[in-house]
């Protein structure tokens, strides 16, 4: 693969680059960890089962699978840094579909909503991500991209706490206890207070990120060539299909991407079950971890991790905390009470804060992926994004699961979904990102 700059870029300094694409590591971050405060909070107005507020995830994550391959034609027609902009255009379209979604208090209109948001975010990484593993060197580019994760995930800290600020800052005291006690006309009066406060935020989301798509349109970020294509012995080009690597790391990221949204988006219906108070704020506790796992990220690899390590290490602690989350006390609070007591936080049942320190196991395995599926591919990498890309499509699938099994087995042991999932992220650090392993 070319690791280096190209000629339009060369004599330039990467820090122009990277600080764009920081900004809209930030944006997709806010924008996608909303769903943290938004699912708890769309169960409050639109009146939701554990299993119908979790579609909210399923609407978002699912575009990932429909759009990615088309956006991927998108990404070789327009190139890098226009397809960029096409996909902060469709987030804005998103954003502004939840002010009618909001007026009429339809769900399938919330859903519409996520779905096109989902559809630029797709666009959005599918350009995002390769461009940062071929913006620099190769050994490198977890770090870079542990770099933008930091940026991503303190937009994910933000997110939950703006959202409870812009939203709920006056109507905090609407509860589904509350609501319960009131006539049919004043609980539907109370909803659509409710439901009316999403308006104003997302109008001014939406203009902003219109901004942002127009701004980076006419910016000097510099795009990048396609590189030759990757052929076999007797000359002709390869098929992406007969990269074990990539195709291993794609199911390795179906199954990073759905333990990431569900610690990221059901601490907050795990927190309301175990009645803990401000719990459309309880991702912020997660992202936070996730920040942290970040920022070792940048301290460790590659100097003293490799990738692969970074990967495995991130894996093994998630299996720890999986298992120590479905044996937790919820009447205890003693992890968080060890953790951060000392600083006077509020306190949280032990299976939630087991449920937030999954974001330090989660915060790696992103980053390590990417590189380590996308390398030897080259003029192939749009099209192994784009199919990177699906594999978020865990995210839509597998809080589902969660759901189903929290049903019908509770919140607390729902989280066994995540055991074989960080058992295939531990397998591929082992051997399954070994190019052509097995062949």
């Amino acid at each position: 693969m070319n690791t280096t700059v190209t000629e339009a870029t060369k004599g330039q300094s990467s820090l122009q680059p990277i600080i764009i694409i920081g900004v809209l590591f930030f944006m997709f971050g806010f924008i996608t960890w909303l769903n943290g405060a938004l699912i708890p909070f769309l169960q409050l107005v639109c009146q939701l089962g554990e299993f119908q507020a979790l579609l909210i995830a399923f609407s978002f994550y699912i575009a990932y699978v429909v759009m990615a391959l088309p956006m991927a034609r998108v990404l070789a027609w327009s190139g890098y840094k226009n397809a960029m902009s096409i996909g902060l255009g469709l987030i804005a379209l998103g954003c502004a579909l939840f002010i009618p979604a909001a007026y009429s208090q339809q769900f399938i209109v919330f859903l519409l909503a996520q779905f096109v948001v989902g559809s630029g975010l797709t666009l959005l990484q599918t350009a995002s991500n390769p461009y940062l593993v071929r913006v620099g060197p190769e050994h490198s580019a977890a770090a870079r991209i542990s770099l933008m994760g930091i940026l991503n995930k303190s937009a994910g800290v933000l997110a939950p706490l703006v959202f409870t600020w812009l939203v709920l800052q006056d109507l905090g005291h609407i509860t589904a206890d509350s609501l319960a006690l009131l006539s049919e006309a004043e609980r539907q009066q109370q909803l659509t207070l409710l439901a009316s406060q999403l308006m104003a935020p997302y109008a001014g989301i939406a203009v902003a990120i219109l901004l942002l798509a127009v701004g980076l349109r006419f910016s000097a970020l510099p795009d990048l060539p396609a590189e030759a294509a990757p052929v076999t012995t007797n000359g002709s080009e390869t098929s992406i299909w007969q990269h074990r690597h990539l195709v291993l790391g794609v199911i390795t990221l179906f199954c990073y991407v759905g333990v990431e949204v569900i610690a990221g988006d059901t601490i907050g219906l795990l927190g309301s079950s175990l009645n803990v108070q401000g719990a459309t704020t309880l991702a912020s506790y997660t992202m936070a971890f996730m920040v942290l796992g970040y920022c070792l990220g940048l301290v460790l690899v590659p100097k003293i991790l490799s990738q692969r390590q970074a990967l495995a290490i991130s894996a093994a602690l998630g299996l720890l905390l999986s298992v120590s989350i479905l044996v937790s006390d919820p009447s205890s609070t003693a992890v968080s009470a060890l953790l951060w007591g000392w600083a006077g936080l509020p306190l949280l049942p032990d299976p939630v804060t087991l449920v937030a320190l999954l974001g330090l196991a989660n915060a790696l395995v992103w980053p390590a992926v990417w590189p380590l599926a996308l390398a030897g591919l080259g003029a192939l990498t749009p099209k192994a994004s784009a199919l990177l890309i699906m594999g978020i499509a865990g995210g839509a699938l597998l809080p589902l699961l969660y759901g189903a099994l929290s049903q019908y087995f509770g919140a607390i042991a729902a989280y066994m979904v995540l055991l074989p999932c960080y058992a295939m992220i531990l397998y591929y650090a082992l051997r399954g990102c070994r190019v052509n392993a097995g062949q």
